[in-house]
């Protein structure tokens, strides 16, 4: 079992040669990919509420906002434990880099998972929010680049974790 030293930062060589950057730990991660979850959450209940009432929780065989709710953050804070392994592997932990990589990370995502996979899964759950193959919406476009930009610039911050 890890003791909490072992999960938070340390220094380790860069990619780059002798320069040294200090890795984040999985719980940074886990904090800021829920903030960054919270903030998108934030967005849809404002202009596509159907997604965190409907198409989220049906995922999953559930129905309601509170449901979508706790799936979506449950979500970011995976994706943001993910995200703290790439920003590792890439050396990154400043704060401009890190919300630059968050936003090229959200735009990812969108393709992948809410682009793509969602509505395959939504279309095998049969979910009455079945979207379109590929759905590209452009509000679904900004939302995983506030939540990919949200994640990066709290990440640095939320290192001691």
């Amino acid at each position: 079992m890890a003791t909490r030293a072992e999960s938070t930062t340390t220094t380790e060589p860069s990619a780059v040669g002798t320069e040294r950057t200090e890795r984040i730990g999985w719980r940074a991660g886990v904090a800021a990919g829920a903030l960054a979850g919270i903030a998108m959450g934030a967005a849809f209940s404002l202009f596509a509420p159907g997604a965190l009432e409907v198409a989220i929780p049906s995922l999953y065989g559930l129905s309601g906002g509170v449901a979508g709710w706790i799936v979506h953050v449950s979500h970011g804070a995976v994706l943001g434990v993910v995200f703290v392994a790439l920003a590792n592997a890439l050396g990154v932990a400043d704060a401009t880099r890190s919300t630059l990589l968050g936003i090229g990370y959200g735009v990812v995502l969108w393709v992948a998972l809410a682009a793509v996979l969602m509505p395959v899964w939504l279309a095998a759950v049969g979910s009455p929010a079945t979207a379109p193959l590929p759905n590209l919406d452009p509000l679904s476009l900004a939302a995983h680049v506030l939540y990919g930009a949200v994640l990066g610039a709290a990440l640095p911050s939320l290192r001691s974790l």
